[in-house]
C-alpha cells in the first residue's frame, strides 16, 4: 500500500435512538416554548401598567414623554359673549318653562249601512233594488288633545303664568309636563279679562327624606325682568312649545318694535291687545305662553301671538303687565280691574280732522258697534255724568293720547279708587270725580 493511500474513514453506526428518549426532548421544548410565550405576556403587561403609570404621574406634572400626544376633552366653549350669554340664559331658565296640554272628551262616531229600500223589498219581496247607504252614530266618548302651549313658574309653590287663549276652554282639562318629562294635573286660576293672560297652578309633590321626614318639593322659577326698560334692536330669546311638540325650543332675534296694538284671533277667541312687543324671534303655533327672555336671562315678555301672513313678525305681552296678575292672584285669587264704563276712541291727528273735533288727544266717548251705549249704565262713568260725545282729556291728572291709552292709565288703579276726570263738552273743560268699579273675567 503506497503510503500517501490512506483508509477511508467510515462513520461509526448511531443506534437508534429510543421512542422513550424522542418524547422527552419533545416535552422539555413544549415547557421552554410555553415559558417563553407567558414570559412575553407577563412583561407586557406590566409594562403597560408602568408605562400608564409614569405616564399619568408625569402628566400631574404637566410632562409628556417623548412623541406621545395627549388628548383632552374639553367643555364647548362659546365664541363670543353674546352667544355666551345666550347659552347661560337658555340653561338657567329652560327648568322652569312647562308645556300645557288641554284634553277634553271628544264623541266617537262610527259607520253603519241601511237599505232605504228595505221597507219596500218586505213589501214587494226583492224586486226592489239593493242599495246600501252609510250613516253615522255616535259610539261613546274618549279624551283627546284638542290644544297645547307653554307657561313657566313664577312661584316655587307651582304657580304658572300663561296666555289666557291657552287655558279658554272651561271644559277642558289641562295637564302641565315640567322639562324633567314629569306631568301634572293643573287647575285654572285666573283668567285676566283685558289681558291675554292666565295664572294655573300644580300641587308639589311630596316625599318622605332619608330623616323620615315630609318634604315638599319646589320648582325652579324665572327672574322677571322690567319691560319698561326694553330697547328697540336689543337681543332676545324665546323659549316655548314650539307646534305642540318641540318642548323647549328655542329661537332668537331682536326687539323689532314696541307699543305696538294689534287684534289676535284663534278659533272664537278674538282680542286687541295694547303696548305689546314685537320681535323677530320666532314664535310659532304652540309657544303661546312662553317667556321672552333678555340676555341677562330675566322675562321681559311672554309670547303670544305671531302674524301667520308674514315671516318673522310676533308679538310678546310686556312682563309689567303680568306682575300685577301674579300679585293679585297671589293675595286675594282672582284677577280684578278698575272699571270707568265707557266706550271711545282715542283721537289722533287724522281722527280729529276726519270729525272736525277741537282736540288731537284724548278719548272721544261714541256708541258701540251694532249702536250700544256709549256709557255702560249704572257705571261710575254714567254716576258721573259722563255722556256720549265727551271728549275724556285727563284721567286723574294724566294726559290720555296715543302713546299713552286710557286702558293703559286704568290698569294702575283698584276698584274702588276715588278719581277726577277731565273732560271737554261743547267746547269747555269740565272735572268731574268718580268712584270706579270691579270688572273681573
Amino acid at each position: 500500500m503506497d503510503i500517501y493511500e490512506l483508509p477511508k474513514f467510515q462513520f461509526p453506526k448511531i443506534k437508534a435512538i429510543r421512542k422513550e428518549k424522542l418524547r422527552t426532548i419533545q416535552i422539555i421544548i413544549g415547557i421552554v416554548l410555553l415559558s417563553s410565550f407567558f414570559g412575553f405576556l407577563a412583561g407586557l403587561v406590566s409594562g403597560s401598567y408602568f408605562y400608564l403609570e409614569i405616564k399619568d404621574y408625569l402628566s400631574k406634572l404637566n410632562i409628556e414623554l417623548p412623541g406621545v400626544k395627549t388628548i383632552i376633552e374639553k367643555e364647548y366653549v362659546p365664541q363670543t359673549t353674546q352667544e355666551e350669554a345666550i347659552v347661560n340664559a337658555v340653561k338657567t331658565v329652560s327648568p322652569a318653562v312647562v308645556s300645557i296640554v288641554a284634553t277634553r272628551d271628544v264623541p266617537i262616531f262610527e259607520e253603519y249601512y241601511i237599505n232605504p229600500f228595505q221597507q219596500f223589498e218586505e213589501l214587494f219581496g226583492q224586486g226592489a233594488p239593493f242599495l246600501q247607504v252609510p250613516q253615522y252614530r255616535q259610539k261613546g266618548t274618549e279624551k283627546q288633545e284638542v290644544s297645547g302651549g307653554t307657561g313657566f313658574f313664577v312661584s316655587a309653590e307651582g304657580m304658572i303664568i300663561t296666555n289666557r287663549h291657552v287655558v279658554l276652554d272651561t271644559e277642558a282639562d289641562y295637564t302641565v309636563f315640567t322639562n324633567d318629562g314629569k306631568s301634572y294635573p293643573a287647575k285654572v286660576l285666573a283668567r285676566d279679562s283685558s289681558q291675554d293672560l292666565a295664572v294655573i297652578k300644580i300641587d308639589q309633590e311630596k316625599a318622605v327624606n332619608s330623616e323620615g321626614k315630609l318634604e315638599v318639593k319646589s320648582f325652579p322659577t324665572v327672574k322677571l325682568g322690567d319691560s319698561d326698560k326694553v330697547q328697540i334692536g336689543q337681543t332676545v330669546i324665546a323659549i316655548g312649545n314650539a307646534l305642540g311638540e318641540f318642548r323647549n325650543t328655542v329661537s332668537v332675534g331682536v326687539v323689532s318694535g314696541l307699543g305696538r296694538q294689534i287684534t289676535a284671533s284663534g278659533g272664537s277667541f278674538v282680542e286687541t291687545l295694547e303696548d305689546v312687543i314685537q320681535t323677530d324671534a320666532a314664535i310659532n303655533l304652540g309657544n303661546s305662553g312662553g317667556p321672552l327672555l333678555n340676555l341677562a336671562g330675566e322675562v321681559i315678555g311672554i309670547n303670544t301671538a305671531v302674524v301667520q301672513e308674514a315671516q318673522s313678525i310676533g308679538f310678546a305681552i310686556p312682563i309689567n303687565k303680568a306682575k300685577r296678575d301674579i300679585e293679585q292672584v297671589k293675595t286675594s285669587g282672582k284677577i280684578v280691574y278698575a272699571f270707568l264704563g265707557i266706550r271711545y276712541i282715542i283721537i289722533n291727528e287724522s281722527i280729529q280732522k276726519e270729525n272736525n273735533l277741537p282736540v288731537s288727544y284724548g278719548a272721544w266717548i261714541v256708541k258701540g258697534e251694532g249702536g250700544t251705549s256709549a256709557v255702560y249704565p249704572d257705571s261710575a262713568a254714567e254716576k258721573a255724568g259722563l255722556q256720549e260725545n265727551d271728549i275724556l282729556l285727563e284721567f286723574d291728572g294724566e294726559k290720555i293720547a296715543t302713546d299713552n291709552y286710557l286702558a293703559r292709565i286704568i290698569q294702575n288703579y283698584l276698584p274702588e279708587d276715588k278719581v277726577s276726570l277731565k273732560y271737554l263738552r261743547d267746547g269747555k273743560e269740565q272735572t268731574v270725580y268718580a268712584t270706579l268699579d270691579e270688572r273681573t273675567e
